[in-house]
């Protein structure tokens, strides 16, 4: 069941930095003013009075302030980028946030009200498919679980047996061992699909023969319930219904999941 989130807002916190693409603006600064609201799960926070469940907004500012002064960078937007993953990482209990970084006293050499960029980002579930034929298979898979939990952006929460399967398509090669991981991350799915390509090419994956053998294949099987058709990728994954391989480690995991396109939770697939 999908988390119903309330939210804290900071409005106007007043920030003093020195970011911009000029030279004065790095050297004498200026005020900056932020707005966030914090999304959190804030049942457990009312039911029991207790901060450790919700978000301290007052260290948050403080942290947002720091932040404001770690870095300097010349636009506006990289530095609302920074801060909102920063604050994102640093606060467990947050779920996403949306935040306006405003620039009162541009250089601009017109009257105007404010400057401000707006910036929304947050914690996606997704469920990735793992499998090797080729060498250690088992740590070829430990392996991928380690580099894609050491990824700040990324939070391995289930992992599934590790299962062997018969080869799939060109069937003249060793069996596989398989298996499906459920993980939270702050990266958009093209981030992603670049991170577990980058963990394939460390294990010096090939694509020579298309479902050919492999040191490691990682594939996003389910990003959030987002359905695409980019041609760099595509979600869920083409026939996750018709491939045992997939089906019996993400049953393991997340049995109760709709599938977005067939209408059927993972369990009830054959």
């Amino acid at each position: 069941m999908k988390k119903s989130l309330s939210y804290i807002e900071i409005n106007n916190l007043t920030v003093y930095a020195y970011h911009g693409v000029f030279p004065d603006e790095n050297k004498k600064g200026q005020n900056f003013k932020i707005t966030a609201k914090l999304y959190l799960d804030m049942e457990q926070a009312a039911k029991t009075d207790d901060l450790s469940y919700s978000a301290d907004y007052g260290s948050i500012c403080q942290y947002i302030n720091k932040l404001m002064n770690k870095k300097t960078f010349r636009l506006i937007e990289a530095a609302a980028d920074y801060v909102a993953r920063e604050v994102l990482l640093a606060f467990p209990n947050l779920e996403r946030l949306s935040l306006k970084l405003s620039k009162p006293f541009a250089p601009v050499d017109l009257p105007f009200d404010d400057i401000s960029v707006n910036i929304e980002k947050g914690w996606h579930t997704a469920y990735i498919a793992l499998g090797s034929n080729m060498g250690d298979k088992r740590k070829y898979l430990d392996d991928a679980v380690k580099s894609i939990n050491e990824n700040p952006c990324c939070r391995v929460y289930k992992v599934s047996d590790f299962i062997v399967t018969k080869p799939y398509g060109y069937t003249e090669q060793e069996d596989f061992l398989n298996g499906a991981i459920e993980i939270k991350t702050m990266l958009s799915p093209l981030e992603l699909l670049e991170l577990l390509h980058n963990i394939e090419q460390a294990a010096e994956r090939t694509r020579e023969i298309h479902w050919g053998p492999r040191t490691l294949d990682l594939d996003i099987l389910f990003y959030d319930n987002l359905v695409t058709d980019d041609n760099m990728l595509v979600i869920p994954h083409p026939e996750i219904e018709k491939r045992d391989f997939v089906l019996k480690p993400l049953k393991q995991i997340a049995p109760y999941m709709i599938h977005p396109l067939i209408n059927k939770r993972i369990i009830d697939i054959n």
